[in-house]
């Protein structure tokens, strides 16, 4: 799975990790995040976010 980075903060989106504190167990894709699903760093929406290396 790829991994995704916050073009505001550099956060980087791990689905092997996924955001436990958020309620995203791990396993789950970038793409199948809720669509309110936010950075957990900086707050910024999955809009901000692109993938890695691109």
């Amino acid at each position: 799975m790829e991994k995704y980075i916050c073009e505001v903060c550099g956060y980087i989106y791990d689905p092997a990790e996924g955001d436990p504190d958020g309620g995203i167990d791990p396993g789950t894709s970038f793409e199948n995040l809720p669509d309110d699903w936010a950075c957990p760093l900086c707050g910024a929406g999955k809009e901000d976010f692109k993938l890695e290396g691109s």
